[in-house]
Formats: structure tokens, sequence, C-alpha cells
């Protein structure tokens, strides 16, 4: 079981998660992170990280997230790994709250 990064990461793009992963699983893209499935080692640790509670196991991913499972997936295929903290996109403080916000997904 891997974990898996939803919504509300979309246009914010805090990275604490990323300074605590041990297997350096987070992939990044232009608005978004993903965790690769087959580099999480389950260990928990970016969970608590996140300050706008977007990771999650995959199997207590919400029902209306659950997209999120292949998504994460699909572009951490594509996308570059991350392995330091870097800043927030700088906007990220007015979406964090926002929802729904899964159309502003830039892949």
């Amino acid at each position: 079981m891997a974990y898996v990064v939803t919504e509300s990461c979309i246009k914010c793009k805090f990275t604490d998660c990323v300074d605590v992963c041990p297997v350096d699983c987070f992939r990044e893209g232009p608005n978004f992170l993903v965790i690769d499935p087959d580099e999480c080692i389950d260990c928990t640790l970016c969970v608590a990280e996140c300050p706008v509670e977007a990771i999650y196991a995959e199997d207590d991913v919400p029902a209306d997230q659950r997209s999120f499972i292949a998504l994460n997936a699909e572009l951490s295929k594509g996308w570059k790994a991350i392995i330091e903290k870097q800043d927030p996109l700088p906007d990220a403080d007015d979406w964090k709250d926002v929802k729904p916000k899964a159309q502003l997904l830039e892949k």
C-alpha cells in the first residue's frame, strides 16, 4: 500500500513532506506533487508534515479523491524526483483551502 497525494496539494505544492521522505518517492509537476507508488515504503512520515492534509494511505483516500490513486501512479512515471524542500507556490496560502480544484491541475 502506497501513500497518495490528493487534490488539496494542487496550486499549493508545500514540500514539507519531501524533506522527511527517506526514499525520495515524491515527484514534482508544475503545480502539484505526487508519490511514486513503486518507491513509497509506507513509512507514514509525510502524512503529518503536509500542512494541507493532502496525503493519505491508499486505503484511506476519501471516496471523492480515489481518482488520485491512479493519477499519482501515472504522473510519477513522467515527472522528476524532488528530494529537497522548496518554497511553496507564491500564492499557496490563497489556494490551500479552495475546493474543488482538480480541474486546475497542470500536467
